[in-house]
Formats: C-alpha cells, sequence, structure tokens
C-alpha cells in the first residue's frame, strides 16, 4: 500500500478529533502529516517524510496557531463560565458575613463568603455584590444603588 495513503489517514483522523478539541494543535499536526504525504508522492524515504511532517507541524504550531488564535479570539467575545461568571453578581446574606465569613445567597444557591473590606459587617438581608470569587468563597462588598 502507498505511504501517502497512510499519511492521509492520519491527517484525517487528527483533523476529525481537532473538531472535538478545538484547540488548533491536532490541526497543526494534521497539515504536518499531509506535508508527510506530500513527501511521500514526491518518493522520498520514510526518514525525510517522518522529518518533514514534524518540521512542518512545529513551524505551524509556532508561527501560524498564535496568530490564528489572537483572530478567533477577536472576533468571538470570551464567555464566562462557572465560578468565573458569578463575579459581578448581586446577591443576599443570610448570615452574618464579615472579613472573617459568612454565608450569602447567589444564583439560588447558598455560599460560604467573607467581605472584601476590613472591619466591615453584612447583616441577614443586606444586598451585596460579589467581587471575585476566592475558591468556594465569594468575596463581596456592598451592592451599590442603581
Amino acid at each position: 500500500m502507498n505511504a501517502w495513503l497512510w499519511w492521509v489517514g492520519g491527517a484525517t483522523l487528527l483533523a476529525i478529533a481537532e473538531i472535538l478539541s478545538l484547540d488548533l494543535i491536532l490541526l497543526m499536526l494534521a497539515v504536518g502529516a499531509l506535508a508527510g504525504a506530500g513527501a511521500a508522492l514526491l518518493g522520498a524515504d520514510v526518514a525525510v517524510q517522518i522529518i518533514t511532517a514534524i518540521v512542518t507541524s512545529v513551524l505551524l504550531l509556532f508561527a501560524l496557531r498564535p496568530w490564528l488564535l489572537r483572530h478567533l479570539r477577536q472576533r468571538t467575545p470570551l464567555v464566562e463560565t462557572n465560578a468565573a461568571a458569578l463575579v459581578g453578581r448581586p446577591a443576599i446574606v443570610v448570615a452574618t458575613t464579615t472579613e472573617l465569613g459568612g454565608r450569602i445567597k447567589l444564583a439560588g444557591e447558598v455560599w460560604s463568603a467573607r467581605a472584601a473590606a476590613e472591619d466591615v459587617t453584612y447583616p441577614p438581608g443586606a444586598e451585596v455584590r460579589v467581587t471575585s470569587i476566592d475558591g468556594a468563597t465569594a468575596v463581596v462588598a456592598l451592592a451599590e444603588p442603581a
């Protein structure tokens, strides 16, 4: 069987896996495999095919991938998820909260919390805003009136 078919088959598998990962690493490796297929079609030795595939992949990973990622991020806004999406959201104090600890109701769940500033106490029922997430603790400050 022709060696170039193995290279094309590998490139196809890498391209399919890239669809699942969306990290552009496997895509660069797939293009490197296609370069190896091109070397095989030209009648190059197996060692030359492998070197061609590796060199092409490495060049693409360090030259093209950063540029592609930068331009993709400019076109598509970053959507915060998980704990990062909670920063800036309002919450209600359910247990007295100080810089040492407390509890708040945030997005329908009760979270451990602490005040962002020292010497501040938020009583139950106070409206606060999440300023950051520290592990599993929400850091809060008094919500500013709208």
